[in-house]
């Protein structure tokens, strides 16, 4: 293994950037292999190119009859464009995306072919779902499950393959995917936003969510990925010494990007700009070899299907550079994991950002109302935001150096404290017309001037507002956005649908007028919400007692965050918004404690390998060679040779002792492990058997492995270290 570490380190330091030739005007290939607006008018019937883009708009259903019209259109691009396959690319609950090709090509008999691509194989296909996770909704033997055509995102290219992305249901209509729910949520946000938002603009038809997110991730060769099993098959590394320079120095942040990251880089901005992925900005992040590229925000539902698309774009574009791209939230120990910051807002068909002030008082009222009940709604639903975002890997990153802690808060800094302090005095019920004025011209009207020079940040906070949208920080690089973005999209849509409800009972039965009554609710809004605004430091103990005084979760492990998933709360806000039925929101709990479960199971089975196939030999080769070091030393100065030989029998000592701590604990891991899988019937009880008594051995192990790195001779060690992983370029 060493000669692999040696062979890996010469072919890495012998890499050269990859030659990319770059168009002169990227605008010039953006949605090249994009079956957008400007394709359908060339290749649609106008009936089908209006009854595409009505459905893209409203979610209205595609006549089954077009659609055959629809389906021949996007064929004959295709083909036009070198496309031999077509699939049904979708999202179901492994996290990753999902695809089966199918040939254009068909048999007429006679030695007769041609190619074909009706409106059936468009709308809807049937693929073999027997072995994606259901969480119970089917017997693994009920193969049958269902691809349904999503119009309001765009069909793709890829390679030469057609990617038309759906949505993947059961047989009896459940949702096996993480796109079905999102749909539904974003209709909720729609429905709630539009009703509020017409207390001030009755214009308004339609209120979409956006979503801009920014996806960090770590560029490693991929032969020195190659020489660690454990980056090769769980993403990150299990043991390695921290090396003697790490990112103290913040001379990466935001430095010169290396030539073979920045050839990654724009090769992989290439293939966005064709799918359409308006993707704007790169740099290079705290960590070494640690980057993010960034999009401009985007409608939700299109935006979470261009990060999952992205996530596999970089995989294979990154084989191209002989790189190995890794999105694992916490791929090394002691310096920076990587996140997806998600920046939500709400967007109204007029062109209005609900989530920025505007010119006049009743703009910046509006501001204020969506800003308060999206408050109010992380206020009231903390715990289940924690839950949308917690996985094994995501548990190694909250709270750890630059991530958000694993209690969720809201930072929205100094200046809006103050507005929301002055609004908290508004007096119960009718305003006089003196204070109403001084609300409007000194507290709401001043609002676009705060935050014009308003710039407080916060990295620690876990859901902060950044001038125009809440930036939820404490997403994890691996995640599918969507998880996220169906629990923020239906906790404002109920907070939403309560507020109208208060807001049109005090206009009804306390006469009040409209502003006075949006007002009243805001005050109380601001009252209730105001535990889960936290200006201060997130890291440490005083925020954690702070965050108890003030009755907020700190659920630190994926077990426990996931209990608030099935409370009589989600399951009653899921059902009242249509957003998923009681069967759904428990499958989707018990797949990822399964999930979790498996992930450290395969992370204990890997770093018990390692260490005693690995670490153990290399170091009782190295013990040897000291031994024999020894003998030579007492063959020379026979009684007198400990005091010539005194280091080496030290490190010989050490060695053993390490040794014997590193076999101690894997075989009382695995004896833990056997008591975990015994445990066949409860999954919850299975993760966390998992979590708190299989979980704390890996740092015991890891600990005794790394002391043995130090000690061992450089040229003997196995595995690729930490200052070659993270310091080759």
């Amino acid at each position: 293994m060493s000669t692999l570490r040696f062979q890996a380190l010469k072919e890495a330091l012998n890499r050269k950037p990859v030659k990319i030739t770059e168009p002169a005007r990227r605008s010039e290939i953006f949605s090249s292999n994009v079956f957008n607006e400007t394709v359908m008018r060339q290749f649609l019937t106008k009936e089908a190119y209006e009854n595409v883009t009505e459905a893209m708009r409203t979610g209205r259903k595609i006549d089954r009859n077009v659609a055959d019209h629809i389906s021949t259109g996007m064929k004959e691009w295709a083909i036009s464009k070198g496309v031999t396959h077509y699939t049904h690319w979708f999202q179901p609950l492994t996290g990753t995306t999902a695809e089966k090709h199918d040939s254009f090509f068909e048999p007429l008999g006679d030695g007769l072919a041609i190619e074909k691509f009706g409106g059936g194989q468009l709308v809807q296909q049937e693929p073999d779902a027997s072995s994606f996770p259901s969480g119970g909704i089917r017997n693994t033997f009920e193969a049958r499950g269902y691809t349904a055509w999503d119009p309001t995102s765009p069909a793709f290219i890829w390679g030469t393959t057609l990617c038309i992305p759906t949505i993947f249901v059961s047989y009896t209509g459940e949702a096996l995917d993480n796109k079905t729910p999102l749909l539904r949520a974003l209709q909720s946000i729609d429905s709630a936003a539009t009703n509020v938002v017409k207390y001030f603009d009755k214009n308004v038809k339609k209120v979409n969510a956006t979503l801009g997110w920014e996806q960090e991730y770590f560029l490693i060769d991929s032969a020195l990925v190659a020489s660690r099993p454990d980056i090769t098959l769980t993403g990150r590394t299990l043991l390695g010494h921290s090396p003697a320079k790490g990112q103290q120095l913040d001379d990466h942040y935001f430095g010169s990007i290396p030539s073979r990251a920045i050839a990654f880089m724009m090769d992989l901005e290439i293939e966005c700009m064709k799918l359409g992925i308006p993707v704007k900005t790169r740099h290079n992040e705290v960590a070494p070899n640690q980057f993010e590229l960034a999009p401009i925000f985007e409608e939700a539902n299109l935006a979470v299907d261009h990060n999952s698309l992205i996530m596999d774009v970089m995989k294979k574009v990154g084989e191209r550079h002989h790189l190995s791209v890794l999105m694992h939230e916490k791929p090394f120990a002691g310096i920076n994991g990587s996140g997806k910051h998600n920046n939500w807002s709400l967007a109204t068909d007029t062109g209005t950002n609900l989530l920025s002030p505007g010119s006049t008082p009743m703009k910046n009222l509006q501001f204020l109302t969506f800003f308060i009940n999206t408050i109010k709604a992380v206020y009231d639903n903390e715990e289940l935001l924690r839950a949308c975002i917690a996985s094994a890997s995501n548990d190694h990153r909250l709270g750890a150096n630059e991530a958000p802690p694993a209690i969720i808060s809201v930072f929205i800094g100094s200046q809006l404290t103050k507005v929301l302090d002055e609004l908290e005095k508004v007096t119960d019920g009718k305003l006089s017309p003196q204070e109403k004025t001084d609300l409007k011209l000194n507290v709401v009207g001043k609002i676009p001037e705060i935050l014009r020079d308003n710039t407080d940040r916060n990295r620690t906070s876990s859901f902060a507002f950044t001038g125009n949208k809440f930036e939820f920080r404490a997403v994890g690089s691996l995640a599918n956005c969507a998880n996220a973005m169906t629990v923020l999209n239906s906790i404002v849509a109920k907070q939403l649908k309560d507020f109208k409800v208060e807001v049109d009972k005090l206009i009804k039965d306390k006469k009040m007028k409209k502003d006075d009554a949006i007002f009243n609710v805001l005050r109380e809004y601001i009252k209730k919400s105001k535990k889960i605004r936290f200006e201060g430091d997130g890291y440490g103990e005083a925020w954690e007692k702070e965050a108890e005084k003030r009755g907020l979760s700190n659920n630190r492990t994926t077990p426990q965050a996931l209990k608030a998933q099935v409370s009589k709360k989600a399951f009653k806000l899921y059902e009242e918004l249509g957003v998923m039925n009681k069967v759904e929101v428990e499958a989707r709990h018990e797949i990822e404690l399964e999930e979790y479960t498996m992930r450290i199971q395969i992370e204990g089975r890997i770093i018990g390998d390692i260490a005693r196939n690995h670490v153990i030999p290399t170091a009782v080769r190295y013990q040897n060679l000291l031994i024999e070091n020894v003998r030579g030393l007492k063959e020379i100065y026979a009684e007198d040779f400990t005091r010539h030989a005194k280091e080496q029998l030290e490190i010989i000592e050490s060695i053993s002792a390490h040794i014997a701590g590193i076999n101690s604990n894997v075989n009382a891991m695995i004896e833990a492990r056997k008591v975990a899988n015994k445990i066949e019937d409860d999954a919850e009880k299975k993760a966390f058997s998992y979590c708190d008594n299989v979980k704390p051995y890996f740092e015991e192990i890891r600990y005794h492995c790394d002391k043995l790195e130090l000690l061992v001779d450089d040229e003997l060690w196995p595995l690729a270290k930490y200052r070659e992983l993270l310091f080759t370029k």
